[in-house]
């Protein structure tokens, strides 16, 4: 579609004192009205000719096949004018589902002259687990004097599904494994020499402790051995992930639930690779579903499959159904990692007593994300009344939250309180130190 400018409307418009100069004036004076006339007439054919055609443009437009949560992805965009005979200025639009990413600003792209290219980087960064869709992509460019543009759109098309970052959670599971020593901030489970379950026996050296002499065995060999240990495994995980209306709020970009999924993603790849049973279960105003605890490497892309299947819901959460459902299932000790959040004390009020009664049996992790912006609105220097008011809100929130986090750790359940950068490192951490304190 090709379509006059503001310029070109302004052109006109400066024509309307000579029209005006032969009534006020002299009749004869015509002669100059017909003339500009004329000329912009003229001037504005010219550039509406000169406009480039859309049969020369040539357009390419490459996006990721996958995207992932929490990760930003690339969108190359590569225009040129096949033989342009000058350097000419695009507008560009990129019409996106902006339910699941966030939109890209429009923006210019110079072209330059003959058959070279021009190419943009754009930045896709996902909102939430589904399947995102670039729906059009819009182009508008002028003549020469800008008096005529032409807007020429393409119904793209591209569909990505968005899924949990599993890229990021094996990079991080295959570093550990891969070095002797934790990164920063990391703790390496030694499975020699910690725990109660018996893993060989060896030759006593001076510094071994004396109290691990296996005396039978020392006299069947007539020699001192002692006995190695290793912390116990086949423990049964089951991550609980709650999929309310609470879960569905971004933070840090990114929605709650999928925060939580990327950390229970990454803490069972840990497990299954060192030997324990992980399960799956999803829950918001009543049990979603339940993955029976599965052990080997190979469960894991089972596991990553069934994450799928939790999806953002709007009901507030029924802890009572759901942990006595949970209950229900449970037939040997296990370590229940939960992870859920709550707004105030009243709303957690039943949380607190189903967790408590959860805990009874099991092993109960409770894991919460702290929101920095809360912090942030807390410790700002107030300006107005109105921010003054945010300010006390936010302090009171945060109270009412230690409180019911200390009651969580009052009645025995492990509380993991982080923010969303660092939750998937300090759940791993928690998660070895429950086993070396043997608790499960």
């Amino acid at each position: 579609m090709i379509r006059p400018t503001t310029r070109a409307v302004w052109l006109f418009a400066a024509g309307i004192p000579l029209a005006l100069l032969p009534t006020l004036f002299a009749p004869s004076l015509w002669v100059s009205w017909m003339l500009f006339l004329s000329i912009s007439v003229l001037v504005c054919a010219i550039d509406a000719l000169r406009v480039l055609s859309p049969h020369r443009l040539r357009v390419e437009l490459t996006a990721p096949d996958t995207l992932f949560i929490g990760r930003e992805e690339q969108l190359v965009l590569r225009l040129a004018f096949a033989g342009a005979p000058r350097a000419t200025t695009v507008s560009r639009l990129i019409e996106l589902d902006e339910e699941f990413l966030d939109p890209i600003a429009p923006d210019l792209i110079e072209l330059p002259q003959g058959d070279d290219w021009a190419e943009q980087r754009l930045r896709l960064r996902p909102r939430r687990r589904g399947t995102a869709s670039i729906r059009r992509l819009w182009l508008r460019w002028r003549g020469p004097w800008g008096l005529f543009e032409r807007i020429w759109s393409d119904p793209c098309e591209r569909r990505m599904p968005v899924v949990p970052d599993v890229l990021s959670v094996r990079a991080m599971a295959l570093r550990f494994f891969g070095s002797p020593r934790a990164q920063a901030g990391w703790k390496t489970e030694r499975f020699l020499g910690d725990g109660s379950e018996f893993e060989s026996l060896r030759k006593y050296v001076p510094g071994l402790d004396p109290r691990g002499i296996d005396w039978k065995a020392s006299a069947r060999h007539l020699k001192l051995l002692v006995r190695n240990f290793r912390a116990e495994r086949n423990h049964q995980v089951v991550m609980a992930i709650d999929t309310g209306h609470l879960m569905r709020e971004p933070l840090a970009g990114v929605p709650r639930l999928d925060h939580a999924v990327n950390s229970a993603l990454l803490l069972s790849y840990f497990c299954l690779h060192t030997g324990d049973r992980v399960g799956l279960y999803g829950f918001d105003a009543r049990p979603r579903f339940f993955l029976e605890p599965v052990a080997g490497r190979a469960a894991f892309p089972r596991l990553q499959q069934r994450t799928a299947d939790l999806e953002y819901g709007t009901d507030e959460t029924n802890y009572t159904l759901a942990m006595m459902e949970l209950g229900t299932r449970l037939r040997r000790r296990s370590l229940v990692i939960v992870f859920t959040d709550f707004s105030d004390s009243i709303t957690a009020e039943l949380m607190l007593d189903n967790l408590d009664r959860l805990a009874r049996k099991h092993v109960v992790l409770f894991v919460a994300l702290d929101d920095p912006g809360l912090e942030d609105v807390e410790r700002a220097r107030p300006d107005s009344l109105s921010q003054l008011g945010r300010s006390v809100v936010a302090a009171d929130l945060r109270t009412e939250r230690r409180s019911v986090l200390a009651r969580l750790r009052r009645a025995g359940v492990h509380v993991l309180d982080t923010q969303p950068g660092a939750v998937s490192l300090e759940l791993v951490n928690r998660y070895l130190d429950i086993k070396r304190r043997e608790l499960v």
